[in-house]
């Protein structure tokens, strides 16, 4: 198997619940969007796929095998990477060396992949800067591009267009289309419907803590549940 699955996932903080009973598979070659409200469990769940955090209950199987052993989790990097809106970059390195010190530990090519990167997300005019010199949207294209050269098998978004504006949005959002044809599966949470409509193969629509729908893009149009349909109509 070569999918990254979530299997019956519960987890909960205190009395908090934030998941329960959550299964989701994401496949290689494709896009999955999660969508719903703030509140819907939607990074959670990203942090447990990531190894970030253990569920309550349930695993997370990557190509076949739990990644979880004895309690922990282990096999994961870099065959899947995760980009979360903290980016999580070095203070004290400039862009470009956050980017390669992860990646020469296990990438040969990697500054030349790198300079593949800064064409694909425009990265040339400040790839040179500190974190504290850029924009929040550069630094999301650097998150992004410190993930890509890892060359993972899947990768894990979460709103890695919250910085930007519409326009840079729309170039980030289009640049995934390349993940797809590097056969990697990727997971993106976003809140841009239009782009869910347009690139996902498979959309997950969460609420609670739950999985109410899912399905291809075609639960947008014509969603099944009522509760689906009336997220969808406060974007009209």
């Amino acid at each position: 198997m070569s999918n990254l699955s979530a299997i019956n996932i519960s987890k909960s903080y205190g009395t908090n619940v934030v998941l329960s009973d959550v299964t989701v598979d994401i496949k290689r070659g494709e896009i999955t969007c999660i969508i719903g409200p703030s509140g819907a469990g939607k990074t959670s769940l990203l942090r447990i796929l990531s190894g970030l955090e253990m569920p309550d209950n349930g695993e997370v199987i990557l190509e076949g095998q739990s990644i979880y052993k004895d309690g922990l989790p282990h096999g994961i990097w870099p065959r899947l990477t995760a980009v979360f809106q903290s980016l999580f970059l070095w203070p004290h390195m400039t862009l470009k060396e956050n980017v390669l010190l992860p990646a020469r530990m296990i990438n040969d090519n990697a500054d030349k992949d790198l300079n593949g990167l800064c064409n694909i997300l425009e990265m040339h005019d400040f790839i040179d800067r500190y974190p504290n010199e850029s924009s929040g949207g550069q630094k999301q294209r650097v998150a992004l591009a410190r993930a890509l050269i890892l060359n993972p098998k899947f990768i894990l978004l979460d709103e890695i267009t919250s910085a930007l504006d519409v326009e840079q949005s729309a170039k980030i959002l289009t640049k995934l289309t390349h993940l797809k044809e590097r056969n990697i599966g990727t997971l993106v949470i976003t809140h841009h419907l239009n782009f869910a409509k347009r690139m996902a193969d498979n959309i997950v629509f969460m609420d609670n803590g739950k999985v109410v729908e899912q399905g291809t893009k075609d639960i947008l149009t014509n969603p099944k549940t009522e509760r689906l349909k009336s997220f969808l109509e406060s974007f009209n």
